[in-house]
């Protein structure tokens, strides 16, 4: 067995009983590792501590939970691990900025630490096969396109280290500018019918800051007032399709995991790496999508 698959072992047990306690002999017994090696190479390939990956995991269970407004928010704390109220209460603001109850008052998108699928960072797939992975359909293809595809939507900046899927956690800013987008969308003129929706992450205007386009296809470049354009370049692209069983694990887990598996595992193992930007590609970004393609634009590396 291999050293990641020794710890996607535990990660596995530590999902399934985010309500039980959970020692870390007993990981370091299921990795067959002794606990100093497990927590070191957990450190390293999840990017966390062990127990701080336990929390994290649990706050996102919880979060979940909080939508339940007949369950008392207590009961919720005790069936995730935490001794009480008020220590649920600490660790919910260090994580999301805002208690629970604010929380449950007023729901938005939370970025979450995700699961880790560690089978993603070692194993490479030819293109046109898929991949399955713990729910998760991928499959690598190459696009063209002979001209210019145009959109219009919204743009947001924030910096890097908030981006969802960068391993923190808080409010999801980009499920808010979707959400702002599709308020809106049916007055903006010159949108396709039926054309796709788009979300761009590229560079940000300033250092340690990214900025995200979220919009819909347009019939040409022409601008919108109140509104900003992206231009998809002509060219071919590496697209990584994928599916997820719903919407909500499509849009704060899937997308995640395949821009991991395309940016860390996929190009750097073809010799090849990418133009700054990535493009997510919708029919929609709606509650009824279960499907999406990541589009990068390749470059050779030297």
């Amino acid at each position: 067995m291999h050293a990641w698959e020794q710890i996607q072992t535990t990660i596995d047990y530590i999902e399934e009983h985010l309500s039980e306690e959970i020692k870390i002999d007993a990981l370091a017994k299921l990795a067959s590792l002794s606990q100093f090696y497990y927590q070191r190479l957990f450190s390293r390939l999840v990017k966390k501590p062990v127990n701080e990956y336990i929390k994290l995991r649990r706050l996102a269970k919880a979060s979940d939970g909080l939508q339940d407004n007949n369950k008392r928010i207590l009961d919720i704390a005790l069936d995730f691990g935490f001794s009480s109220h008020e220590t649920f209460t600490r660790a919910f603001k260090d994580a999301f900025g805002m208690t629970p109850e604010e929380y449950r008052t007023n729901p938005v998108r939370l970025n979450h630490f995700v699961k880790p699928q560690l089978l993603l960072n070692y194993t490479l797939v030819d293109e046109n096969v898929p991949l399955v992975s713990d729910g998760i359909v991928l499959e690598i293809t190459r696009r063209n396109i002979s001209s210019p595809q145009y959109f219009i939507g919204l743009i947001l900046e924030e910096p890097i280290d908030k981006m969802p899927g960068s391993g923190n956690t808080g409010v999801d800013a980009l499920g808010k500018l979707w959400d702002i987008f599709h308020e809106s969308k049916l007055t903006i003129e010159g949108l396709k019918e039926g054309g796709d929706e788009l979300g761009v992450a590229h560079m940000g205007t300033k250092d340690g800051y990214y900025r995200y386009f979220a919009g819909a296809e347009a019939s040409s470049n022409e601008e919108v007032l109140g509104f900003s354009s992206w231009e998809l370049p002509k060219g071919e692209y590496i697209v990584c399709s994928f599916e997820a069983e719903n919407f909500e694990h499509l849009v704060m887990d899937a997308i995640y995991k395949a821009h991991k598996y395309m940016f860390e595992t996929w190009l750097p193992n073809h010799k090849l790496t990418s133009k700054p930007f990535a493009v997510e590609r919708y029919t929609s970004h709606s509650p009824d999508t279960t499907s999406m393609e990541v589009w990068v634009m390749p470059i050779p590396k030297e």
